[in-house]
C-alpha cells in the first residue's frame, strides 16, 4: 500500500510544481519544464526565452523560488537550472500561446494557424501539426476542428516519443478552444523515415502574417457614408424614401 500511495503522489507532485512554475513564470516566456529527482537532489530544468526575469540581480528571485518550492511542495534541495531559448517557434508550448493570444483577439482561427505553421516550419522543423478544436464559429455553432499539417509526424510507436507536444486552452466569448501542437525539432532521426526537406502547400506559403494590423482603406467609408447621386444632382432612386399615405 506504501508503494501505491508513492506512485501516485511523485507524479502528482511534480504536476503540481509544473502548474505552480507555468504560472509565475509566464511572463519569462517559459517554454519547458523538466523535473529529475536523484537521491541527493531534485534538478529543476527550465526553459525561457527571457532567463533575466527568473535569475535576477545577484541570484536574487531565483533563490526566493527555490524557498518557495521547498517550503510550500516540501521537496528537498531543490536546484533549479535556466536554459536560454533561441527559437520560441521550435516550442510548442510557445507556438500555442501565441495560437491562443491571437485568436483570443479575434483573428481568423484558419489564417492564425497557417501563419504559425509556416514559421515552424522555416524555424528549421522537419514536421509540425497545430489543431484548434471547439466553438470556432460564431456564439451558439458547432463545435469542430481545423488541422494544420506539414512534414513526418508519426502518431504510434517508439518515433512518437521524439516529437515534442503541447496543450493550450484559448478563452473565447463563443467558448473555450482547445489547442495542440506537435513538433519534430532539427536534427531528429528516425529508424525507418529518411528526413526530406518540407514543402509548404501554396496556401500556408501565402498566410498573411497575423501580427501586422490589417491595413485600413480610409477611402472605402467616406464612399459607403455619402449617398448615391443620380446624373442630375439629386439623391438617387434607390435612396429616395417612398411617399407616405398615413398619418405621422
Amino acid at each position: 500500500m506504501i508503494y501505491q500511495e508513492k506512485l501516485i503522489e511523485e507524479p502528482f507532485g511534480k504536476y503540481q510544481v509544473m502548474k505552480f512554475l507555468e504560472k509565475k513564470l509566464d511572463r519569462a516566456g517559459l517554454a519547458n519544464v523538466d523535473i529529475q529527482r536523484t537521491p541527493l537532489v531534485t534538478r529543476i530544468t527550465l526553459e525561457v526565452t527571457n532567463p533575466a526575469r527568473i535569475i535576477g540581480k545577484k541570484g536574487r528571485l531565483i533563490n526566493e523560488l527555490t524557498d518557495t518550492i521547498k517550503s510550500e511542495f516540501k521537496i528537498e534541495n531543490p536546484q533549479i537550472s535556466v536554459i536560454e531559448v533561441r527559437e520560441p517557434f521550435l516550442e510548442p508550448r510557445m507556438v500555442g500561446k501565441r495560437a491562443a493570444k491571437y485568436i483570443e483577439m479575434g483573428k481568423k482561427v484558419r489564417a492564425v494557424l497557417h501563419y504559425l505553421l509556416r514559421e515552424v516550419i522555416r524555424a528549421g522543423a522537419l514536421g509540425a501539426e497545430i489543431v484548434a478544436a471547439g466553438k470556432i464559429g460564431a456564439k451558439g455553432a458547432r463545435a469542430k476542428s481545423l488541422r494544420v499539417v506539414a512534414g513526418y509526424i508519426p502518431k504510434a510507436g517508439e518515433p512518437a516519443r521524439l516529437i515534442r507536444v503541447a496543450h493550450i486552452s484559448a478563452n473565447t466569448r463563443s467558448g473555450v478552444i482547445g489547442i495542440l501542437v506537435r513538433i519534430v525539432p532539427p536534427g531528429t532521426v528516425f529508424p525507418d523515415k529518411l528526413t526530406t526537406q518540407v514543402v509548404l502547400p501554396k496556401v500556408i506559403e501565402a498566410a498573411t502574417d497575423v501580427e501586422k494590423p490589417a491595413e485600413a482603406n480610409p477611402a472605402a467609408p467616406a464612399a459607403e457614408s455619402q449617398p448615391q447621386r443620380d446624373q442630375r444632382g439629386g439623391p438617387s432612386r434607390f435612396n429616395r424614401r417612398p411617399p407616405f399615405h398615413g398619418r405621422r
